[in-house]
This record gives structure tokens, sequence and C-alpha cells, in this order.
């Protein structure tokens, strides 16, 4: 436990060391947080405009609320997953460093070292993601704010859940890079496309019914409405007591992501949870299994190379 401890300090030390590391995954939810607001937030509000009959009227600051609480959801699904493949390249780093092959050679089990990564991301990620939360609700504070504590409770739940999805998927896809050009690529790769596969940037329901159909096999968008129906519930809650027909209320529901269709099958959100719950387990199994077989072909070949005369 001394050297997991030591090594997840020193994995987080290095990811704060680092400026260029550490600003841009702390810069990223405060640009998407200004681009949003300044130009998803427009098409948001439009969008609910659009999807209301015009002789129903409904309090602007309400719609204010709901749309900065797609606007919170938004963010913290995609810096859940963008930040933690940031914040987990030191794994590469320490590869191409070869400070990696040092520790495996090391007297510390390669569990330990395995382990440490994914502590070190989470921790790191979860963090830059309780900033990326503190501003939403800030901004939600200024537009309208209709949240209980336990709505703020959920919120930060969902965070958890959010972020060990993504330190999952991002430590499993790591693990198969080994060089700076590679953690380039990905990084972009991911940073581009998440918010579109994810629901974050526009609302699935808003796409064709074929992709609607295939992104339903795709943990992120469970991932992403699960964060919208709490980041929604206090704005829903003061719809409701306004008299809104109920027909209203569903079609925003359905039109925001919050009530996802399987083929025509309803989800509940205790499905979503269970999806994310599923997959987050899945890849915990498959993190595991990649370690147990890699470290032993990693350790043969850093042995095999050290015996070789120079």
């Amino acid at each position: 436990m001394i050297e997991l401890g030591q090594l997840t300090k020193r994995n987080i030390k290095l990811f704060f060391k680092d400026k260029g590391l550490f600003f841009s995954s702390l810069i990223t939810p405060v640009i998407l947080l200004i681009l949003y607001s300044t130009f998803l937030g427009k098409v948001f509000k439009d969008s609910y405009v659009s999807n209301i009959p015009p002789n129903i009227s409904i309090d602007d600051k309400i719609l204010s609320s709901l749309v900065a609480g797609q606007i919170f959801s938004s963010i913290i699904a995609v810096c859940c997953v963008t930040v933690a493949f940031c914040s987990n390249m030191l794994m590469v780093q320490d590869k191409v460093s070869g400070a990696r092959n040092d520790l495996l050679i090391s007297p510390v089990k390669a569990h330990i070292v395995a382990l440490s990564y994914f502590i070190s991301t989470f921790v790191s990620t979860l963090l830059v993601c309780l900033f990326a939360s503190i501003l939403c609700m800030i901004y939600t504070a200024i537009v309208g704010w209709y949240y209980t504590a336990v709505d703020v409770v959920l919120i930060l739940l969902d965070l958890v859940l959010l972020t060990l999805f993504g330190t999952l998927l991002s430590t499993i896809v790591n693990t198969f890079l080994s060089s700076q050009g590679q953690i380039s690529a990905v990084g972009t790769i991911v940073s581009s496309t998440y918010g579109f596969v994810c629901g974050a940037y526009m609302p699935i329901s808003s796409f064709a019914k074929g992709l609607q159909n295939f992104l339903m096999f795709l943990p992120s968008t469970y991932s992403t409405s699960v964060a919208k129906t709490h980041t929604m519930a206090g704005a829903m809650r003061q719809l409701q007591q306004s008299d809104i027909p109920q027909e209203v209320i569903d079609g925003i529901y359905k039109f925001t992501d919050m009530r996802l269709t399987f083929f025509s099958h309803k989800v509940s959100v205790g499905a979503m949870y269970g999806v994310v719950a599923g997959t987050i387990v899945v890849l915990m199994i498959a993190y595991i299994a990649i370690q147990v077989v890699g470290q032993k072909t990693t350790k043969k070949h850093i042995f095999r190379s050290k015996k070789q005369p120079k």
C-alpha cells in the first residue's frame, strides 16, 4: 500500500507540474462553457421554443435554466472522458521515456504500477471535472437556479460515475499507445468526435433514425442521459408546476434525451444507470485482463533486452 500511495502521488504531482498538460485540461471546460453558452445556448433555446405549441408560453427564466442544465450535462459528459485521456497521457509518456520499464523491473509489483496510473488518472480527472461543475453551477445560478440539495448530491454522484467510466476507457486505450504521435492522434480524435457520439453537442433525438439506433448501442449515450436527468431536474420540476400540458413536458423529456427509446422500448433511468455501471464493470475486467497478459510479455521483453550484450 505504501508503494501504491507513493506512485499515485508521484503521478498526480507530475500531471499538475506539467503546466501545458494541466492548463490544457483545466481550460477545456472553461472554453466549452463559453462556447456552449454563447453559441449552442441559443440553439438549444430555439429548439425548445420550436417544439412548444405557439399557444403555450413558458417563463424565460425556466427556459434559460433548462438550457443551463443541458449545457451542464454536456460539459461534464464530455470532460469526464476527454480530460481523462489528457491526464492519462503520463502512462504513455513513461513508456516513451523508459520510466515504465524501470518501474516494472523494480521490486514494486507490476499490478501496483498499473493501479497507480488508474487511481491518479481518476483523481486528477475528478478534480478538473469538479472545477467544471462549480463553473456550471455558477452559470446556472445566474440564469435560473432550481436545484435542491438532493439534486446537487446526485449530480456529484453522476460526476464520480462518469469519471470512473472515462478513466477506465482512457486507461485501456492508452495501454496500447507507445509514442507521442499516437497520443496526439488519439487525443484529437476523442476531443473532436466524442461530443457528437455521446449526444452532448446535439440531442440524439435530432439525428436520423438509423444513426439514433446505432448510438443506442453505445454506453456514452446513456452516460449523457444519466447526467441530464439530474442537471435538468430542477427546471423540469418547475415546468411541471407551471400548468404546462403533460404532452409538452413529455415532448421535452424525449427531445432532450432524458427519456431514451431503444427500438421502440422505453429505457428507464434505472436501466440507463445499469448500462453505465455494467460498462464500467466490463471495462474493469478488460483492463485487468490486459494488464495480466501485457505485463508478462513486457517483463520477458525487458529481461531479454537486458541480457543481450552491448
